[in-house]
């Protein structure tokens, strides 16, 4: 199992090398960006555990990263470790300022960075901020934006959850689950990317259920691109005989069906709440009516 999925935004190609080699190694899925701009775009399109960010970019400093991460909703929550050859007190109390969560300069020890990464990863975890298979922002975090979207009524929220996914643990075993949440979250984070905005916020709410809180104009057009989408390619996690006949044979001579997206969507464009679990509540209850 991979300990966390690592963006090393580095224009030095040694060094972002090196660290690429060492980190995989270590049992880290590791992406590297040489631009700052490459690297705002990857966190967008595929969120990491954790961003090593050097100051000096080709594009932009890696100041302006930072502070684009920070004030992008769905990029906000990721732990950032400021890399650099700067080491005056300002510098590093700058890029504290702007939401960084460590910095260590150049030359540097690549184990004590190693266990600073894994130390804010775990950290991040336990403080219940993302779940550890999908990156994706958790509990605390998805009450602290369900609050925020309460002073204002432009947003809508989808409640997506994976329907027959236990039968299929049953099946083909958790692991084989576990890749079927990740792979509905990059799914969810490729729609959004395609068809959302830089404000809307992915979460992931329970073990087969995944959040989205988006003020997009057209929701219902990113609500039916991904079941579009899920219903075509999670046919890949199956075997041909289950593809085949539609479902899973459970003892009985019955099929389990085939897993799907059921989604409660709840706007605040139509309606007042006055408490979050009211717009939780409404969404889980518009979820269940879609699983019939």
């Amino acid at each position: 199992m991979s300990n966390g999925k690592i963006l090393i935004v580095e224009d030095d190609f040694d060094i972002s090398n090196m660290l690429r080699i060492f980190f995989t190694g270590h049992g880290y899925q590791v992406d590297v960006a040489s631009r700052g701009s490459d690297a705002l775009e990857q966190c967008r399109k595929s969120l990491p555990d954790l961003v090593v960010l050097d100051i000096m970019l080709p594009d932009m400093d890696g100041y302006t990263v930072c502070k684009e991460m920070r004030t992008t909703t769905r990029t906000s929550h990721i732990p950032i470790i400021f890399l650099t050859q700067k080491d005056e007190r300002s510098d590093k109390i700058a890029g504290l300022e702007l939401g960084a969560d460590d910095y260590i300069t150049k030359p540097f020890d690549i184990e004590e960075l190693k266990l600073r990464i894994g130390t804010a990863i775990r950290t991040h975890q336990r403080l219940n901020m993302t779940d550890p298979r999908t990156g994706l922002p958790s509990a605390r975090l998805i009450e602290d934006q369900l609050r925020s979207i309460m002073r204002d009524d432009n947003w809508t929220l989808l409640l997506i959850g994976i329907d027959n996914l236990n039968p299929f643990n049953d099946a083909y075993g958790f692991v084989a689950g576990d890749e079927v949440i990740r792979f509905t979250a990059m799914l969810l984070n490729e729609v959004v990317d395609s068809q959302g905005t830089l404000d809307d916020f992915i979460g992931h709410a329970s073990n087969d259920t995944l959040i989205l809180i988006s003020v997009a104009e057209d929701v219902d057009a990113i609500s039916a691109q991904l079941r579009q989408r899920f219903d075509e390619e999670v046919l890949a996690h199956y075997n041909f005989m289950d593809r085949e006949q539609g479902g899973i044979s459970k003892p009985d001579g019955s099929l389990a069906p085939l897993m799907r997206l059921s989604i409660g969507a709840v706007s605040g464009k139509t309606q007042r709440f006055s408490d979050i679990r009211e717009i939780t509540e409404m969404a889980a209850e518009l979820r269940r009516h879609d699983q019939i």
